[in-house]
């Protein structure tokens, strides 16, 4: 299918015209500029930036994290890569200080390792985690690369291969110590992950923390796992899986492309994003520049994109959301049965937003079943009212409401010891 080749064209054939619109933008609305001085000149400016931003590629932001505020004192952090993979890079945001008991301080921090969720948006969508999340832990971070600057001669990525890759990273940290946060997607691999290292008698996280994950999308399924049951798998394979073009290292590779689901999270909410780009544009129009730049910091975002290999797409689509193979007993990675129940020395901490319409109420809960020789001290489950699925890992909510709840957590299981404490942290009882 040419479809991928085909969207490679019209953005080629948009691009003098995305470059017209963003300099239309600038020359109308510069301080100085004698065109900014014209009547309708504001209107002008503001319809030119409105057509650059709808027309214009966008690129993996940076996370752009180069300081954090602990105590009130500012502290540098570098963003340093600890390993590579080809589909994925682990990332450490190191916090400096030349203060000898602040050094001291930051050492004793326990290390967190966010596993991001390959489903789309980069990492970076989780910068507001990390950001919060560096006040009090070493936080790492796994960096997801675009399957279309992976060369097909690095070979095919599963979804066994994502479980393979969490555990090269764990052991990379040092499980022994390791608090591993899980968002979205990112529940099932994580869980499966630790699972596996606990059935083989390795060392397993501290405490796991799922964020909004489909654990069981047989609870309270939506619009997102309707659509992965209503059709066969032949029809995703046939659909939405398209060769990357020659334009990129990975020519060749079947991917599903990021142009693709990028349309399919438009089409979940249109009216929303049409309202959001009109409020844009009358933004424009008033001189509130507050609410533009929190437009464009936004859809900076939410429009930069990844393709995500076949191989591991398509695997996801049958054994999350068509066949339940985790919550079953059914699932095999690496030729070995995945027993969530033999994790034991783990805490478990769920969370739900209560709005959540992407992963419903009760399909990260499930994972409380599932680890059932975890004991009853170590589970923790906490539903955040008036939360969607962002809400509970980025913005307001998840910095007063969720981390909180999070970094105690975390604090009550560093020890090697039962605590009740931490279950009692939780906004309900798992």
């Amino acid at each position: 299918m040419l479809l991928y080749q085909f969207h490679e064209f019209w953005r080629a054939g948009m691009a003098p015209y995305t470059y017209w619109a963003e300099a239309g933008a600038k020359m109308f609305s510069a301080p100085g500029s004698w065109l900014a001085g014209m009547p309708e000149a504001p209107r002008v400016a503001a319809g030119c930036e409105l057509m650059y931003r709808i027309g214009k590629d966008y690129e993996k932001p940076e996370f752009n994290l180069h300081t954090v505020e602990i105590d009130g004192q500012h502290y540098p952090v570098v963003e340093r890569e600890v390993m590579r993979t080809p589909f994925c890079r682990l990332l450490r945001f190191k916090r400096y200080s030349d203060v000898a008991d602040n050094i001291a301080g930051l050492k004793d921090d326990p290390p967190v390792l966010v596993v991001a969720p390959l489903s789309g948006h980069h990492s970076t969508l989780l910068r507001d985690t990390v950001r919060t999340l560096m006040k009090d832990h070493k936080v790492y971070i796994t960096d997801w690369i675009d399957a279309r600057m992976v060369p097909q001669s690095e070979g095919a990525f599963t979804l066994d291969d994502y479980v393979l890759t969490l555990q090269r990273f764990m052991r990379e940290i040092g499980t022994e110590t390791l608090h591993v946060i899980s968002v979205c997607q990112a529940t099932v691999p994580v869980l499966a992950a630790v699972s596996l290292m606990a059935q083989r008698g390795e060392p397993t996280p501290r405490s796991l923390v799922m964020m909004g994950g489909p654990i069981d999308t047989r609870q309270s399924p939506t619009k997102v796992n309707d659509l992965a049951t209503q059709k066969p798998l032949s029809w995703f394979e046939n659909n939405v899986i398209h060769s990357v073009p020659s334009n990129y290292p990975g020519r060749g590779r079947n991917v599903y492309p990021g142009f693709l689901q990028h349309a399919g999270f438009m089409a979940m909410n249109p009216e929303r994003h049409f309202q959001s780009h009109w409020d844009f544009y009358q933004d424009l129009l008033k001189g509130d520049l507050d609410d533009a730049a929190s437009h464009r910091r936004f859809y900076d975002e939410y429009n930069a994109v990844l393709d995500m290999p076949s191989e591991y797409y398509l695997d996801t689509v049958r054994i999350v959301f068509q066949e339940h193979l985790l919550p079953r007993g059914l699932w095999d990675v690496a030729g070995l049965r995945v027993t969530p129940s033999a994790i034991a020395g783990t805490a478990l901490l769920t969370i739900e937003g209560e709005l959540d319409d992407i992963s419903g109420q009760g399909q990260t809960r499930a994972a409380h079943g599932l680890c059932s020789g975890i004991a009853e001290d170590k589970h923790a489950h906490m539903t955040v009212l008036g939360a969607g699925h962002y809400g509970i890992f980025s913005g307001r909510r998840w910095r007063t409401e969720v981390y909180p709840v999070v970094r105690d957590f975390i604090a009550g299981n560093v020890v090697d010891q039962p605590t009740a404490q931490g279950a009692r942290l939780a906004v309900e009882a798992a």
